[in-house]
């Protein structure tokens, strides 16, 4: 459990298209090579600290001739941003990936003091 102590909680979001891959036979589709895509992901301001960001997949487009296998997550979470990652494994076939983000935290107050 996080718990928050400010007046002030920011909520960002977003949708991102994390790769298409069937239109040029990238790795992802045919099945081959890299198994991962990373997608940078700026907040649209500063959180006061790094918040805590949830996703998910809101489009995906897979072949239907083997098992579909995803592994989706945030990582390197700062105040600033993140990475949308996602992961597949064995003989699953992508072609695309649309990912949701939906980020809660601190907001910066200008009552906090910086010191040098």
């Amino acid at each position: 459990m996080r718990h928050l102590n400010v007046s002030l909680i920011g909520i960002d979001q977003g949708n991102v298209e994390v790769f298409s891959e069937f239109a040029d036979g990238g790795d992802m589709w045919t099945g081959r090579g890299a198994r991962e895509r990373r997608k940078a992901v700026r907040f649209s301001e500063p959180f006061r600290t790094p918040p805590t960001v949830q996703v998910s997949l809101s489009m995906w487009d897979m072949d239907q001739s083997a098992n579909a296998r995803a592994d989706l997550l945030a990582d390197n979470i700062t105040e600033t941003g993140f990475d949308l990652v996602f992961r597949t494994w064995s003989d699953t076939r992508v072609a695309r990936v649309r990912m949701s983000w939906l980020a809660i935290g601190e907001l910066p107050s200008e009552d906090d003091w910086q010191l040098y």
